[in-house]
């Protein structure tokens, strides 16, 4: 073993055990308390390396907690989900070896013991292995992107194997590299040996006489009809598990069926005997637009269902990353209603909550403070390498602003080196192309650079500021640092001179179908090194594969296919010690989109949590999920043509709607400050002395929703918006009889608003965008600032909401105020618009918001679509569907 990965190991060792002397339920210890017993512990084991590294380690994971989540059941069937802990017979060998093996790699105990009591849930909503007669479970699990689905599956999997489940098949998308790297994971959560060129080798769990499950597929070899008919192996066979790790490929899943009914399946063609789990990670990889024949989502569908077919007894979980799980709403992606109703999780729907360190859409888009910092807007890039391109385009140049995210990173990598993170991952991601000569073209212009930077700052890095800063690139640096990384605790002279090892260590990498040089991080963990990397690629990049350490991400990407645009996101994760220096690249487009469908996805889950508590089942919800407003925005437009017209259900229930979209037409503003004026003065119907001062504007309480309409049909929108204020308006009379009165607000910030003139203090946009030149559009499609909601709730409501956002571990948000006000409520707003990057203002543009409590779980109302409008409403030009499939050549 090298002297540096003898340190390193070290290090590990000593982390692990000062997490696990921290670690009590009740108490999280202070940085003090962590120090002291650092320096304690060191002395017991003669640690003699830093402590530095450790102590911010454990100060992050004694803080790390998860709650159990929720789930969704069936009631009416007849299944005891308690079995798990009336059978006394099994050794939960697989599971323990398991969670100690997440301990070694320094996770912490809390959050450990979180996922080891969400993995026992889920088992209790599969059947009983050891259940007489013919069966089949079918569930879904869904998760958030990059926030540790694969450990969730892996705990499942591993006390499935405990309870007696003898066959296990593991889905793991349609690429080789996201194939290797789930199977990697496997065996050294589960397997516990590796394949190493012609060897076996031991990793992970599988140390201390474990018993090795069997496996027929390995890291390098997925599953192989001739390989297994050649060795002539029944699954009954093995006394042991048997696991494979297999593509989402028609071929593939076409072969695994022949050997099962060739080799295992008896009498009547079935597999009666053997109790089989199969876990398909890659749910919602379905686009129904391919012309691969191999990844045609109906055809794959089909075969898993011939699969689950020949066995007696088995069990289908579903892992998707986004309530908007292709289950639901798309399905033209199973072919006929037959199929899909039996792959649909009819017996459990399991939503899970991501730790509270997850690196999630929450701090990305949703979080006003936070996202300011992380995200940065791309706006010159269409000069460059514009959205829409051919695979011959020739690239003038790279964008200024993929420079600066290059100057970014080198900043980044020596900043983390200062904090002893300079054996860990450290990674950019840049995603400008689907077309594989692009992406060599871009990583060969990122290179240039790169040497560029390298020369400038090895000539001038131990140099005096006066000399240094006479050379342009370190000028750049320079400023940049000063710009974004002012706050971090290093300065300037300290940073200058981590530099030169920082850009000396980066390496670049093409990722897609044709790489020849894998982005390969284990091979760096073998030597006890970090590999820094800055990786380009298209779709292998955005779909599944984990960019370890990532900190800067560049995408200059526009698809309609949803879950292609969430796949995309994969700067979601944990980043331990390094969150305040990650930045994320977006077009204004993708940003206003991510924070719409972000939204949009929490109060889904949100609403999970409510339909639990009103004891409906899952099929109930695929139901409401399908007719979500934004089910227009998911999946509309792959399939719509554009002068086709198609009728869509909206149920608006649990939302908030708003006019993000606003006319620039003064005439409109001015019809609209008039109408608010002419409702004002009557006090929407019920009077001047019905309306409250707040500290935020006025309250109005229970207006008649007949006034609210009248108010809103009377509001002047752009004509994009038109079709959905006319939604809002059918569907508030459709609740008309459940909710006969809604509150209002009218905000108004102190400054300039006067009751007495009927005048509303008007609320500041900077980030706003005028499109066309005739509407603008508001950053994050979001009108209202977060908490508005709150305006007019009394004490005890407002403590029904932080209660009910306790249960799910959050903070409350506006769907608890909502949730808890349980009626209709109206805001209307005054704005000053501007437009920086036009240099365009307007002032006094009226808008609105109207939300609606959770709870309906009707149909909604029928809205009439065609794919112009759903663009215009949701951000404009977007890749043609068929354009958005595999990295072509």
């Amino acid at each position: 073993m090298s002297q540096n990965k003898a340190q390193v190991e070290a290090e590990k060792n000593f982390t692990v055990s000062l997490i696990a002397a921290l670690s009590k339920p009740d108490h999280i210890p202070s940085r003090e308390e962590i120090e002291e017993m650092a320096i304690k512990l060191s002395d017991i084991i003669n640690y003699k390396g830093s402590l530095e590294s450790p102590i911010k380690e454990a100060l992050y994971s004694v803080d790390s907690k998860m709650g159990l989540g929720v789930s969704l059941i069936d009631t009416e069937a007849n299944h005891d989900e308690d079995w798990v802990f009336k059978r006394n017979d099994v050794e939960w060998f697989y599971s323990d070896a398991y969670e100690k093996h997440l301990k070694q790699e320094k996770w912490s105990p809390t959050v450990v013991q979180s996922l080891s009591d969400v993995g026992t849930k889920i088992l209790g909503h599969l059947q009983d292995p050891l259940s007489e007669g013919s069966w089949d479970r079918r569930g879904l699990v869904i998760g958030h992107v990059q926030s540790g689905k694969t450990a969730n599956y892996l705990g499942v999997v591993a006390k499935a194997a405990d309870a007696g489940y003898k066959f296990i098949i593991v889905i793991a998308g349609v690429h080789n590299n996201l194939r290797k790297q789930t199977q990697e994971r496997i065996d050294e959560g589960f397997v516990g040996r590796t394949k190493e060129e012609d060897k076996w080798k031991i990793v992970g769990v599988g140390y201390d006489d474990y018993p090795h499950p069997a496996t027929l597929t390995n890291i390098y070899d997925d599953f192989n009809k001739k390989t297994a008919n050649h060795s002539g192996w029944s699954i009954n066979d093995f006394s042991k598990p048997v696991v494979l790790v297999i593509k989402k490929h028609v071929s593939t899943l076409a072969s695994l069926h022949r050997w099962l009914e060739e080799l295992n399946a008896k009498g009547k063609g079935k597999i009666s005997d053997i109790p089989m789990l199969m876990i398909d990670d890659e749910a919602d990889n379905a686009s129904i637009n391919t012309k691969k024949e191999d990844l045609d989502p109906t055809k794959t569908n089909r075969r898993i269902r011939e699969i689950l077919s020949l066995f007696d007894k088995s069990c289908y979980v579903g892992y998707t990353a986004t309530p908007f799980a292709n289950i639901f709403i798309n399905p033209d992606a199973y072919g006929d209603e037959k199929l899909r109703e039996e792959l649909f999780p009819k017996d459990f729907i399991y939503s899970l909550d991501a730790p509270n360190t997850y690196f999630g859409p929450d701090k990305v888009f949703l979080d006003d403070e936070s996202s300011d910092k992380i995200l940065e807007t791309i706006r010159d890039a269409e000069n460059y390498l514009p959205f829409s391109h051919k695979k011959d385009y020739e690239i003038p140049d790279l964008p200024p602003s993929l420079y600066r995210a290059v100057r970014q990173f080198v900043i980044v990598k020596a900043i983390r080196s200062l904090r002893g993170q300079e054996n860990q991952h450290c990674s950019m991601l840049v995603n400008v192309s689907r077309f594989i000569d692009i992406q060599n073209t871009v990583r060969t212009l990122i290179n240039v650079y790169l040497k560029k930077l390298k020369e400038a700052i090895k000539a001038n890095y131990a140099m005096s500021e006066d000399i240094s800063s006479e050379n342009e690139y370190m000028r750049l640096i320079k400023d940049l640092f000063e710009e974004d990384f002012i706050d971090s605790e290093f300065d300037w002279p300290t940073v200058k001179a981590q530099l030169f090892n920082a850009v000396d260590s980066i390496r670049t990498y093409v990722v897609n179908s044709k790489s020849d040089e894998p982005l390969d991080y284990k091979k760096y963990e073998k030597d006890g090194t970090g590999l820094t990397a800055i990786a380009v690629g298209g779709l292998s990049l955005s779909r599944g594969l984990t960019i370890e350490g990532l900190c800067v991400s560049y995408m200059y990407r526009n698809t309609r296919m949803y879950d292609t645009l969430m796949q995309m996101g994969r700067w979601f994760g944990y980043r331990p010690g390094f969150e305040d220096l990650c930045r994320v690249y977006l077009s204004r487009d993708s940003i206003d989109w991510y924070s719409h469908i972000a939204e949009s996805a929490d109060d889904l889950r949100e609403q999970i949590t409510q339909m639990r508590i009103d004891k409906l089942s899952p099929k109930k919800f695929g139901l409401y999920v399908r007719d979500h407003p934004d089910r227009l925005l998911v999946t509309a437009t792959n399939k719509m043509r554009s002068g086709d017209k198609r009728t869509f259900k909206h149920n608006f229930s649990g939302r908030l709607v708003e006019s993000y979209i606003l006319p620039f037409d003064e005439e409109a503003n001015k019809s609209n400050r008039d109408l608010i004026e002419k409702y004002w003065k009557s006090g929407f119907g019920k009077g001047q002395s019905k309306i409250k001062p707040t500290d935020k504007g006025w309250f109005i309480e229970d207006v008649s929703v007949k006034e609210i309409g009248s108010f809103l049909s009377g509001f002047h929108t752009h004509q994009d918006f038109i079709e959905r204020r006319s939604a809002v308006v059918t569907y508030l009379r459709s609740i008309a009889e459940n909710f006969s009165v809604a509150d209002v607000i009218l905000i108004s910030l102190k400054d300039g608003g006067s009751e007495k003139d009927f005048k509303m203090g008007p609320q500041l946009r900077e980030s706003a965008e005028l499109k066309n030149g005739s509407y603008w559009r508001l950053s994050k499609d979001r009108v209202a600032s977060r908490g508005d909601e709150k305006i007019g709730l009394d004490d005890e409501q407002k403590k029904e909401a932080v209660a009910l956002a306790h249960q799910r571990g959050k903070k409350p948000s506006d769907f608890h105020y909502r949730s808890v006000r349980d009626k209709p409520l109206l805001m209307i707003h005054i704005l000053d618009l501007k437009d920086k990057e036009k240099e365009i203002s307007q002032e006094n543009v009226p808008a609105f918001g109207i939300s609606f409590p959770p709870g309906d779980y009707s149909k909604g109302v029928s809205v009439v679509a065609n794919v112009v409008w759903v663009d215009q409403l949701h951000g404009g030009i977007f890749d043609a569907p068929e354009d958005e499939e595999e990295d072509d050549e």
